[in-house]
């Protein structure tokens, strides 16, 4: 995806129901702050947002503290490629992100945190202080200490745990961007309209390029042509993609085999969906499958 339609997409995945309802009901649960950004973006997540901890917004506004903030958050983009990561900050405080992808692209991270794993002690604090004089911050000492060990304290089974809800959240959301990305392209002659619709319709069938075209009344030459141009995939990419996202729904029922759901989404051989189904989300229907919030 071009860096143009991927911000287009992020911007629509920020304006979406279901991202600002989870946020809120996160935020609400939890206490803690919840955000999406972008892969390389070069602020920090919750500066200014709901529930973001007061310790964090009074040292943010310090440039060496807050250049700290920011080298913690690459290396926590860094590690968090394909899973999710959780680091510690330099104050003590626990950080985890989880990627949202679309297929083998990365969109996005859901990122919390903001949060101690142990309860801090005043050692610790006075050493964090120390730190933070240094780097020229000038704040009132006790407003700052009030702050710290205001800050929330979590088990590590519970943290971990919250960032399970997360990943569950990113893979919904990676579905979301998936659909928003067809949305986009939606804005199209209405013979692509009604191509899309004879193809969603008979995707379980042996269908050809020429099929659809005559479905449609066109020439093949000139539907392969507007096709590409409407979509940006061939017909062969665009027909793989819809029915994987049929397979993605089919795999929530554990009492289907992966051979069935192949064979019914129109695969005509197992082996041919595996690789076709790798290519696009860049992991086997099994793996996919297993990594599933168990109901």
């Amino acid at each position: 995806m071009k860096s143009n339609g991927s911000h287009k997409l992020m911007d629509a995945v920020f304006g979406s129901d279901i991202y600002r309802e989870y946020v809120r009901a996160f935020t609400d649960a939890t206490g803690l702050p919840a955000s999406l950004h972008a892969p390389r973006s070069w602020q920090l997540p919750h500066h200014g947002g709901r529930n973001e901890n007061t310790f964090c917004s009074i040292i943010g506004a310090n440039s060496r503290s807050c250049a700290s903030c920011l080298q913690v958050q690459e290396k926590l983009a860094r590690a968090a490629a394909n899973e999710p990561c959780t680091l510690t900050c330099p104050h003590g405080m626990s950080e985890s992100v989880v990627p949202v992808q679309m297929g083998q692209e990365l969109i996005g991270f859901l990122h919390t945190g903001q949060v101690f794993r142990k309860a801090p002690t005043i050692v610790q604090f006075n050493g964090v202080a120390r730190q933070l004089s240094k780097w020229g911050l000038q704040v009132d000492l006790a407003r700052l200490r009030e702050a710290y060990f205001q800050t929330r304290v979590m088990h590590p089974r519970q943290y971990e745990a919250m960032v399970k809800l997360l990943a569950v959240f990113a893979q919904h959301l990676s579905l979301v961007c998936n659909q928003i990305a067809v949305q986009q392209r939606n804005a199209e002659p209405p013979v692509i309209v009604r191509a899309k619709e004879f193809i969603l319709n008979h995707q379980a069938e042996e269908l050809s390029l020429g099929q659809v075209a005559k479905a449609v009344n066109t020439s093949t030459f000139y539907f392969c042509k507007i096709f590409k141009k409407a979509t940006g995939l061939n017909f062969t990419d665009y027909l793989s993609r819809v029915r994987i996202e049929k397979a993605r729904n089919l795999l929530l029922n554990p009492n289907l085999r992966v051979s069935e759901i192949a064979y019914e989404i129109g695969f005509q051989s197992l082996t041919h969906f595996n690789r076709v189904f790798k290519r696009v989300l860049g992991q086997s229907p099994t793996a996919y499958r297993a990594r599933l919030p168990v109901t």
